[in-house]
């Protein structure tokens, strides 16, 4: 049977348990299908780029489905009914993953503040292509003009 990641975002105004009940009843239509669920994550309350249908927040579930199409059509179907529901995304892959998914590990320091910046425990700042030394040639040529007015004044 084919593979597939199914993300839906549900309204701010449901709760978490509104969310949890809605994927017990997706989780039941592809089950009646002849599919199964694999794994089910609910990744929280987070906010939008963009408003969706009059929303700035949307409650994100996952859900890795092995199923076949006609099982994830009518779950689409009963999604795009649904009041709650605001957008869904279904994507058939190879394989899923194992574990948790990236949504769901605790973020490291350098996810949160970015990375370090060179400060003074890192030593010295290494120097630019434009903070090179000038070399001597321009000072010479600035000189050489001047040596040759000085041998003509003395040979006159």
């Amino acid at each position: 049977m084919p593979l597939y990641e199914h993300v839906f975002m549900t309204r701010q105004d449901v709760s978490s348990a509104q969310v949890e009940s809605l994927a017990d009843t997706f989780k039941e239509i592809i089950e009646q299908g002849g599919g199964k669920v694999t794994k089910s994550e609910y990744w929280g309350l987070k906010s939008l780029t963009y408003r969706i249908k009059k929303n700035r927040k949307a409650h994100f579930s996952l859900m890795n489905i092995d199923s076949p199409h006609d099982a994830v059509a009518e779950m689409e179907r009963q999604q795009a009914i649904n009041d709650d529901v605001i957008r869904i995304l279904t994507l058939k892959v190879d394989e899923h993953e194992d574990g948790p998914t990236i949504m769901m590990q605790k973020p490291s320091r350098d996810d949160k503040r970015g990375p370090r910046r060179d400060g003074p425990r890192d030593g010295p700042r290494k120097p630019y292509r434009d903070d090179k030394p000038e070399t001597k040639a321009p000072a010479a040529e600035a000189s050489a003009p001047a040596e040759e007015a000085a041998t003509e004044e003395t040979t006159s």
